[in-house]
């Protein structure tokens, strides 16, 4: 049994991550992050829930980009072969799930 404080998390780069766990292959990973992070696109699904801060997430849908603001609370799902990226209004911490290993 562990409790995490995501608030108090801050890692020594951006993107960061703290290991909370790993499900028969499926991780669980919070992040601290105040810089974007690249587009990519996953082997699988992935949940991206802030937990704290503020998070412009960009997509690409049939080659057109968009955009929205998530706030604390906020969970982003992305299917299989959504290329996205991840831009923080300053310090954001993030709880991300997907497939071990995956970008």
């Amino acid at each position: 049994m562990k409790i995490f404080r995501a608030r108090d998390f801050k890692a020594d780069r951006p993107w960061g991550a703290l290991d909370i766990a790993d499900m028969g292959g499926i991780t669980t990973r919070l992040h601290w992050t105040d810089r974007p992070y690249q587009w990519h696109v996953n082997d699988g699904e992935e949940v991206f829930a802030v937990l704290d801060g503020r998070v412009d997430m960009h997509w690409r849908e049939g080659g057109v980009e968009h955009v929205a603001t998530l706030e604390a609370g906020d969970i982003f799902y992305a299917t299989v072969g959504t290329e996205h990226v991840a831009h923080p209004i300053g310090e954001a911490r993030i709880l991300v799930v997907e497939r071990a290993g995956s970008i």
